[in-house]
């Protein structure tokens, strides 16, 4: 006799086993079968998720030139206490260890790494190893005056005390020079000239510029998510694939559509000009306006679709009985229809204020100098001047930053504090 479907509920216990003891084991099977099931998606997130975040929060704190290509040097920085010139030993281990860089060939590698975090290091290691290169070979007795009368900067303590930040090969060099900070010749913290503090305000503007276009997302999609749930669903069905169509196109073509839109004597310039409504074509490329207006477009629908699937949940019932006991249609919406599509205005404004922050190719397309992101200067310190040190840093304070203000709206303002009004 075959077994049915209902015989399957029951677990039959094994000779001398207890029915408790039967479900137990049946139970942690079903546990392993569950965690084998998931063990492909926690080995993805792992791989492709965690780990980068973890290399890149290991990379934001290395600072291990010295300790690595000059490890006597970086050890006798360590002991030097700032107060004079260090003595003639420390300067004939530092002699010592740039001549070895020089016949390695890593010399121009070690100065590129140290003039990322003080400028002019570069050009003062090779123009020592020149000098000290031309004097052994009739033998050097002391470095101390051979090095200062080669440069002068060696006679300075201020050259040895940026030396002796970068000796440690875990330092926050990087970070600090993401807040535009740095450390002075006394070893303290310090803001870094005016000139060079560029970080904070972009990263400052880079959250405005996100918030507001989340908010012009929101203005613009409520009532078209309202308008889309309100009609019938073959109406509704056939304005959702023009909803969707941008999706359809690559990003970088309809970046570039907006150039072209735009630019001085782009469409949009012309047809002002030519309904008589402006006389001087409006600058509306290369600076923060055509950012938040491409980047807008772009990320629209990222707040329409989730809108959208909560409106059409939305019970009339409610609607029915609120007019039925005379509410007026305003009050009806702000009072009922509106915190019911609460849900989906936070999971559409989390969704574009993400990836507005993030956000790269735009801004670099149609921002020009005023409408750069905090994600474009992090792709320059990747590409451009390899600084990874501090691209790291960044991104990982902007991480910190991101999941700060998730925080604070959860907790102030999430979906487990919304109320039916």
């Amino acid at each position: 006799m075959s077994e049915g479907p209902a015989d399957r509920l029951f677990v039959q216990p094994k000779v001398g086993q207890s029915i408790k003891e039967s479900l137990d084991k049946a139970e942690r099977r079903n546990k392993f079968k569950s965690v084998l099931l998931v063990l492909p998606l926690l080995a993805f997130i792992a791989v492709f998720f965690l780990m980068p975040i973890g290399d890149m929060l290991m990379r934001s704190v290395q600072n291990g030139t010295l300790a690595d290509y000059m490890p006597n040097s970086a050890v006798e920085l360590k002991q030097w206490d700032r107060q004079a010139l260090p003595e003639e030993k420390t300067f004939a281990v530092l002699g010592n260890d740039i001549l070895s860089l020089l016949k390695s060939q890593n010399l121009d590698r070690v100065g590129t790494d140290l003039n990322r975090v003080q400028s002019g290091m570069k050009l003062l290691l090779n123009k020592t190893a020149r000098g000290l290169e031309k004097q052994s070979q009739a033998g050097i007795t002391e470095f101390k005056p051979l090095m200062i009368s080669i440069d002068k900067r060696w006679g300075e303590t201020a050259t040895w005390s940026q030396l002796k930040v970068m000796a440690p090969s875990i330092s926050a060099v990087h970070y600090l020079a993401a807040v535009d900070r740095q450390y002075d010749d006394n070893g303290d913290i310090a803001q870094q000239p005016e000139s060079r503090q560029i970080y904070v305000d972009n990263l400052l503007k880079t959250l405005a510029v996100s918030v507001a276009i989340t908010f012009i997302c929101f203005l613009l999609g409520y009532p078209l998510a309202y308008f889309l749930a309100s009609l019938p669903d073959r109406f509704s069905n056939l304005l959702m694939i023009l909803v969707l169509l941008p999706f359809w196109t690559s990003l970088l073509v309809r970046t570039s559509a907006w150039i072209v839109i735009l630019q001085s004597n782009g469409v949009f310039n012309d047809v002002l000009r030519s309904l008589g409504i402006i006389n001087q074509p409006l600058d509306l490329m290369y600076n923060l306006y055509g950012t938040i207006i491409a980047m807008t477009h772009i990320l629209l629908p990222f707040m329409v679709l989730p809108l959208y699937s909560v409106m059409r949940g939305v019970d009339q019932t409610y609607i029915r009985a609120a007019h039925s006991m005379g509410a007026s249609s305003m009050r009806t919406f702000f009072k009922i229809y509106f915190p019911l599509s609460l849900p989906g205005v936070s999971a559409g404004g989390i969704l574009v204020f993400i990836l507005a922050v993030g956000y790269y190719i735009t801004p670099a397309l149609v921002g020009g100098r005023t409408g750069q992101m905090i994600s474009n200067f992090i792709a320059y310190h990747m590409q451009t001047s390899l600084n990874w040190g501090l691209a790291s840093a960044i991104a990982s304070l902007l991480l910190v930053v991101v999941l700060l203000m998730y925080w604070v709206y959860d907790r102030f303002v999430g979906i487990t504090n919304m109320k039916l009004g």
